[in-house]
């Protein structure tokens, strides 16, 4: 039945009068009935506030005497201990209902209203339809409320007296949500679950300290994926040298967790390694108002953006640096595919063509033999037309990749001033450049984006006047929300950019002591590659002067191309 014939039946007839059993009916029942009498408790962390009368064993013992006192049959608890009255979908209020709507309940027992919910309309179409259409007697003690006496003038009030308990539900949360937004801008954690690697300081609560042996599995698993191993090759890894999982770690050490215990201690799943691989707090920042939901009444967590989102930078120790988690995400998004023989490349999602900047996919030959893997442009392989053949075999490119971060680390290490001094004079000229050109495209995206919500305002206030039909304007607000959603995507995007080359000169400072832990390296280490390289750009081969010449360029993390050539003028 949907809610819209549930309340034409409300409207139409007296369902409580026609249905629900009298007292004297009820009082009978004892001595000739199977029938339960449903005794709900309900206690909310909100609720316990309010004093020691509402606690459960309180409950419990007032239904109980009342039902004894009033010789109603078989009293059963039903009972839902630190649940929020704004929601109905609690275990024991869901066991009741189910044996209520199997007709086994005559009847049934609450503290008062409050303790069924705290939703006005839910509560009421609970006790003025579900409840008597299935023949149950439903009580509020202290309420007086019952539905076998409709003519009693707490029968009629009892509507007023839902919208009460609604109206406290309200408050309480505003009031909760307001000193959490205090604390949270604050930078006080939010979140009651230490992330695993880290513990509660015993001292003070709201800092956490490492946990060295967590700690060492969440910096070995960012190590992993640095190496170029997937959320899938690391869960395999853990499950094989039997590392406990964040759960069973924490169960061990006597430390509650909201997940449940795994069958397996040391089953890992790819979920759990993901997360991790996500997590920011490991940088050292207390990250607050990552999610939100829409109100009281919907308890489900949406994502909330970055930028309504609250970082605070250095809360706690971290166990992985900025630029490796930073360099993580990027790998999670270029996330490396196998090739139909099975293999991947060190350098997937690294290398793109010189010429479209459309990505190089990789491929192995028809012999599958690793020898033969290349990579190739892939636009020119789905439409040779609109872009030239980039080929180039991986092992070539992972011999001129060698020999390039070779003499730059080289390079660093006789001449590091000079270095310096040449690549603040190059990216000073590029971020001038380019600073202007994302400042301009971010005023047009924000100038945009404040019109879009003037247009939003225009057509909602002509359909209210029926200006334009609703099928127009479910099409045009259709379309400008589409076109927000970008610009806003692209306004963080730019932003972030900004920030970047705001910051050049300092990644200069960075990517030094990063080159020369690679000094004199002799192969290539998937830890180094994402470690010092942003993008490796390869160009159509050079077959002019009878031999097949090849060029590649790599923008290096942070601080972009490196002019060799310039640098070795200085030999």
């Amino acid at each position: 039945m949907t809610n819209t014939e549930i309340f034409d039946t409300m409207n139409t007839t007296n369902p409580v009068l026609t249905v629900a059993p009298s007292k004297e009916e009820t009082e009978m029942l004892g001595a000739t009935t199977n029938k339960i009498t449903a005794l709900y408790c309900r206690l909310s962390q909100e609720d316990e506030r309010a004093g020691e009368s509402l606690s459960i064993e309180n409950q419990k013992a007032m239904l109980l005497q009342y039902a004894r006192d009033h010789r109603f049959p078989n009293p059963t608890f039903f009972v839902d201990d630190g649940y929020s009255g704004t929601t109905y979908d609690r275990p024991g209020f869901q066991a009741m209902l189910n044996e209520i709507e199997s007709g086994n309940v005559a009847v049934a027992l609450t503290k008062d209203l409050s303790r069924l919910g705290r939703n006005s309309a839910m509560t009421g179409l609970y006790t003025t339809f579900t409840f008597p259409e299935n023949g149950v007697r439903f009580i509020a003690i202290n309420d007086d409320f019952d539905t076998a006496d409709p003519n009693n003038i707490n029968y009629d009030i009892a509507g007023m007296k839902n919208w009460v308990n609604e109206f406290y539900a309200r408050d309480t949360s505003r009031k909760i949500r307001a000193v959490q937004k205090a604390k949270g801008e604050r930078g006080v954690p939010l979140t009651t679950n230490v992330p695993y690697g880290y513990v509660k300081d015993p001292e003070n609560p709201k800092h956490w300290i490492v946990d060295p042996e967590a700690a060492a599995v969440v910096k070995r698993i960012f190590e992993m994926c640095m190496n170029g191993r997937g959320p899938s090759q690391i869960t395999n890894q853990l499950r094989e040298d039997g590392v406990l999982t964040p759960t069973s770690y924490k169960n061990s050490k006597g430390i509650n967790s909201p997940n449940p215990l795994p069958e397996n201690p040391c089953g890992w799943n790819s979920n759990s390694v993901v997360k991790i691989l996500e997590r920011r707090e490991y940088t050292g920042c207390t990250v607050n108002f990552k999610t939100y939901t829409n109100s009281i009444w919907d308890k489900k967590k949406r994502v909330n953006t970055a930028e309504n989102q609250s970082v605070f930078y250095g809360t706690h120790e971290a166990l992985v640096s900025v630029d490796v988690f930073d360099k993580v995400q990027e790998i999670r998004q270029n996330r490396l595919r196998k090739t139909r023989t099975g293999y991947t490349s060190t350098f997937s999602g690294l290398v793109f063509c010189a010429d479209c900047g459309e990505k190089l996919y990789y491929g192995a030959t028809n012999n599958g033999k690793r020898e033969g893997a290349f990579f190739d442009c892939s636009k020119h392989l789905k439409n040779r037309e609109k872009c030239t053949g980039h080929f180039i075999r991986e092992s070539v490119l992972e011999r001129l990749v060698l020999k390039h971060v070779q003499l730059v680390t080289d390079y660093i290490l006789r001449h590091k001033q000079h270095f310096i001094s040449v690549m603040q004079r190059q990216l000073q000229l590029e971020s001038e450049e380019n600073l202007k050109a994302s400042r301009k495209q971010l005023e047009r995206n924000e100038r945009r984006i404040a019109e879009l919500k003037r247009l939003f305002i225009k057509i909602y206030e002509d359909n209210a006047k029926g200006k334009l039909s609703d099928e127009r304007f479910d099409m045009m607000s259709q379309s400008y929300e589409a076109e927000q959603k970008q610009l806003e995507a692209e306004v963080i995007t730019l932003r972030q950019e900004i920030e970047v080359q705001e910051r050049q000169i300092e990644n200069i400072e960075k990517f030094i002591p990063k080159a020369e832990k690679y000094v004199g390296i002799e192969e290539i280490d998937p830890y180094m590659l994402r470690e010092l390289i942003k993008a490796i750009y390869v160009e159509a081969p050079d077959k002019s002067s009878g031999k097949r010449r090849q060029n590649i360029h790599i923008k290096y993390d942070g601080i972009g191309f490196i002019p060799l050539e310039e640098l070795m003028k200085h030999e």
